[in-house]
């Protein structure tokens, strides 16, 4: 019973956000073939090496995770189908470095 009042209120909570014009959670789905990692010689460097596999073009961005500093995004790259690319970020130096990396991608 628990379970289904709780899905019951994430559907209603998602309405709710739509209706107001805002974005409902993103699902987690992935289209563009990506490693993240950290540089080997600065670990203030994040990196998304990302490949599309798709037949349409695709864009994305690395997405930082940053230890005390704030967190950053990359440049957004576009990938035609078939195109490879790179997006990085630096974290601010005051900071405790890459604490992770990840990838927003949107169909252009």
């Amino acid at each position: 019973m628990f379970k289904t009042m709780r899905v019951a209120a994430a559907v209603a909570g998602s309405a709710a956000l739509l209706s107001l014009g805002l974005a409902a959670p993103a699902s987690a789905a992935t289209y563009l073939n990506c490693r993240t990692f950290v540089h080997h010689n600065d670990n203030y460097l994040g990196i998304a090496f990302c490949s599309n596999p798709m037949g349409q073009t695709w864009r994305f961005r690395a997405v930082i995770t940053c230890g005390w500093a704030p967190d950053v995004v990359g440049e957004w790259v576009t990938l035609a189908p078939g195109g490879i690319g790179q997006s990085q970020g630096t974290c601010g130096r005051l900071g405790s470095g890459v604490g992770a990396v990840g990838v927003d991608e949107r169909r252009v």
